[in-house]
């Protein structure tokens, strides 16, 4: 669940400020757009204008839960037919062994998607639907146990062929809700917490994922396949994980929307875990509407999971009610801008924009703000990941039926025994010096927990929103995707995903830019159980922005030839 976004310095992308640089390009979204027209009903318009040659047009392009309902209701479509269309997407788009693109963000389909669907057809015709998700396809990582003829492996040859005794709890909450489970998203393997030079996107059972909107770069790790999915219209919803940055940095990189919830708010219980402080599954969507949707479906409290249950979750059976239209009027929004996150300078336009629209739809902005104790949990971040891993994922393997490895020193002779195919181009450092750490008893372990809440809570973000008395703080995502490179690794360049992060506090990042025709995304970051509001800004913010724009699926010098920058008007094309 952890990408290691936050790691690296800043990449250098040439020349900065409203001109053309051989193909530079930073695009920034309309200045204001007719009331009612939403990012949905537009990225919908534009479809076939941004279509390539080499994609065949799709009924489904840029629908939405809501109009995949409106479908059904219509009798337009049915769950079946749906299912079926997506389906026949994934086979001309993501296969890598077609004539396709090979996206290869889908490691395995349900065989039993088609009938599953059907019978929810059946029950609408009898009963009408269930809610909002009845008869919508959802595809899940594949680090969230299914017991059904799917795989559950986090990417690993090792998990292979054992079973999960039972559905995560997250998988029986949708699969009540009426949600189809199409299928399984690859990942980077373990939730990309096996070496310090992996390439996120690649498991050894999956392969690589590629960014759909230049094939050649990284769609960014771990929950790489949920975001490569949901940006290539290979479905509508997707189930991604964080520990730190795998679902708000897969999401920006890849032009949609991703929310990391408070930890507690969605239970972990059946998902392959790396550290129970910081893990949580959450949705990737294209839009903020969808993504509020899918959360609802998802989170409630668990017996198997404490932290569901814990004093203070404030938990929504249905968070539709915050999509306010105005959601960023009277609102009081903090700007974090430390360079300390590596985000190269050419990337400031994007930030700027998304401040003067909420300026517009009547936000107070205090700009800029600053963490005081940012930057000082990184070796304690990793200390308790590292004893966490040992702890949680033993614990994990001792109630998976049939798991050929039981131990971390299993996995790591596993993978010994089988480099060929899981360390063809890197190691398991990570795993290895997991391997040596002790109980979570340790002092070591107990005082770097202590040292990361302290720093990332009250006296991080909780200092700085209630300093400032604000609803959220504004910061750029990540920046742009870097060229997949199997043989050195991941080349970051800037992430803000940590303090949240370490916190377990939620954050929610949405299309907010393009840089050489690359997706950058704009982040809200927020209390503890304060996904409602982040929910309305992001919603505000969205409308105002207009950013979401479908990938054609090219290769970046494809991508960047003939780029021009524009201010106000829509992003150059």
């Amino acid at each position: 669940m952890r990408d290691r976004g936050h790691a690296g310095g800043p990449r250098g992308f040439g020349f900065v400020g409203i001109v053309v640089c051989v193909g530079l390009a930073v695009s920034l979204g309309p200045a204001c757009r007719p009331a009612g027209e939403g990012p949905a009903d537009k990225a919908a318009a534009r479809a076939s204008e941004a279509g390539s040659g080499a994609i065949a047009p799709f009924p489904l392009e840029e629908a939405t839960i809501v109009s995949l309902q409106q479908m059904m209701a219509a009798g337009d479509e049915t769950s079946e037919s749906i299912v079926r269309l997506y389906l026949e997407r994934i086979e001309a788009i993501d296969r890598t062994d077609g004539d396709g693109p090979g996206l290869n963000a889908v490691i395995e389909v349900n065989p039993d998607a088609l009938a599953i669907a059907r019978e929810l057809d059946r029950e609408r015709q009898e009963k009408g639907p269930r809610g909002p998700m009845h008869g919508i396809p959802v595809l899940i990582k594949d680090n969230i146990d299914t017991a059904d003829k799917m795989e559950t492996t986090a990417g690993s040859l090792a998990l292979l062929g054992s079973k999960p005794a039972k559905d995560a709890f997250v998988v029986e909450r949708l699969r009540e809700a009426g949600a189809v489970i199409l299928g399984k998203a690859n990942l980077s393997e373990w939730a990309n917490f096996r070496s310090t030079r992996s390439t996120s996107g690649w498991s050894g059972r999956g392969g690589q994922t590629k960014n759909p909107y230049a094939l050649d770069r990284n769609p960014s790790g771990s929950s790489s396949g949920s975001a490569a999915a949901v940006a290539a219209n290979l479905v509508a919803v997707a189930i991604g994980t964080e520990t730190d940055g795998s679902i708000v940095s897969p999401a920006s990189c890849c032009g949609v929307v991703g929310l990391k919830p408070t930890v507690g708010l969605v239970s972990r219980s059946g998902i392959v875990p790396i550290a129970h402080s910081q893990d949580t599954a959450g949705p990737m969507a294209r839009t903020v509407a969808d993504a509020a949707i899918l959360l609802g479906a998802m989170a409630g409290p668990d017996a198997d999971d404490p932290a569901t249950q814990a004093t203070g979750v404030r938990l929504f059976q249905d968070y539709r009610e915050f999509l306010e239209p105005g959601g960023l009027r009277g609102a009081r929004i903090g700007v974090l801008r430390d360079r300390r996150f590596n985000f190269a300078k050419m990337l400031d336009p994007i930030l700027e924009n998304a401040v003067e629209a909420m300026k517009r739809e009547g936000a107070e902005i205090v700009d800029p703000v600053e963490i005081a104790t940012l930057g000082q949990t990184g070796d304690a971040e990793y200390e308790v990941l590292l004893y966490e891993f040992k702890a949680d994922l033993e614990a994990y393997f001792a109630g998976r039926p049939g798991a050929a490895v039981h131990t971390l020193e299993d996995l790591i002779a596993f993978n010994e025994g089988n480099a060929d195919r899981e360390m063809p181009f890197f190691g398991q450092e990570i795993v290895e010096q997991a391997a040596k750490k002790g109980p979570l008893t340790d002092k070591a372990y107990l005082d770097a927990l202590a040292k990361c809440r302290e720093l990332t809570r009250e006296k991080g973000i909780d200092a700085v929103l209630e300093e400032h008395k604000l609803d959220a703080l504004l910061v750029l995502t990540n920046g742009p995707a870097h060229l997949t490179d199997l043989v050195n690794g991941d080349s970051f360049s800037g992430s803000s995903s940590s303090p949240a992060a370490v916190a377990g506090y939620p954050t929610i990042t949405l299309p907010g830019g393009y840089a050489f025709g690359l997706p950058v995304g704009v982040s809200l970051v927020g209390r503890a159980w304060s996904e409602p509001e982040l929910i309305r800004l992001a919603y505000g913010l969205e409308r105002a922005l207009d950013m979401r724009r479908p990938p054609r699926l090219l290769t970046t010098a494809d991508l960047t030839t003939g780029v021009t920058v524009s201010f106000g008007i829509g992003p150059g094309r």
